[in-house]
């Protein structure tokens, strides 16, 4: 997993560097704010981060809240403040910032380990949840059987078309498809649903919305 690493003090950068790659991941350092937001802009970027407190440019707590207002909120970074204050108002600040861990300098090695390993567990979840939300997206608005758009996912965008332009419908029905269920049954039945819903779909023109009204029908 690759990691950002956020710190201005050269020997720092190189310690954490080195520990980061014994521990398997793959670190990569800068050593002011302004470059880490940069790199965090950018796609691909790191989704594991440490920020030392302070920097030049911007210090550790302004790239935190510059990145919580920029990323997406429901899959955001994982973002460990490295500081050396430990005043109670300090750590919440950056916690309100939208860190979601600190530690402490000077911070013990395995403890850092640890809190990262909790950050990689959390990504993990957070992967998992989001692909598991893009499925069910996904399957709330097309036909399990063609994979085409369903019924309620037409009248949704047909809806949404009447409201602001023109448009032509055509509403397309297999002839006889019940004598295909009953004489072959209905395992033919759905290999000619599907092959058909590709057949039209690959001749469809670009921009057309296509998808199974219901049964037999296709709009």
């Amino acid at each position: 997993m690759k990691v950002l690493v956020a710190e201005d003090d050269r020997t720092s950068r190189i310690l954490l560097g080195m520990m980061l790659r014994k521990w398997g991941y793959d670190p990569q350092v800068v050593e002011e704010g302004t470059e880490a937001l940069e790199v965090l802009s950018a796609p691909g970027a790191p989704r594991l981060v440490l920020l030392d407190w302070i920097m030049p440019g911007m210090d550790g707590v302004d790239v935190c809240r510059a990145l919580r207002e920029q990323e997406d909120p429901s899959d955001p970074s994982y973002v460990v403040l490295l500081t050396g204050r430990n005043e109670k108002s300090s750590i919440v600040e950056g916690l309100e910032a939208g860190a979601n861990d600190y530690v402490t300098k000077p911070y013990d090695n395995e403890e850092l380990r640890a809190r990262l390993q909790v950050g990689r567990r959390m990504l993990d979840l957070q992967e998992a949840l989001v692909g598991a939300r893009a499925t069910l997206a996904h399957q709330a608005r097309h036909d399990g059987l063609t994979g085409i758009l369903n019924r309620r996912a037409l009248l949704e965008e047909l809806e949404a078309s009447l409201a602001s332009r023109g448009l032509l419908l055509a509403l397309c029905d297999l002839d006889h498809f019940k004598r295909v269920n009953d004489t072959w049954g209905h395992q033919v039945g759905d290999e000619v649903l599907r092959a058909c819903a590709s057949r039209l779909g690959e001749r469809r023109g670009e921009g057309v919305l296509f998808g199974r009204y219901w049964g037999e029908e296709f709009l």
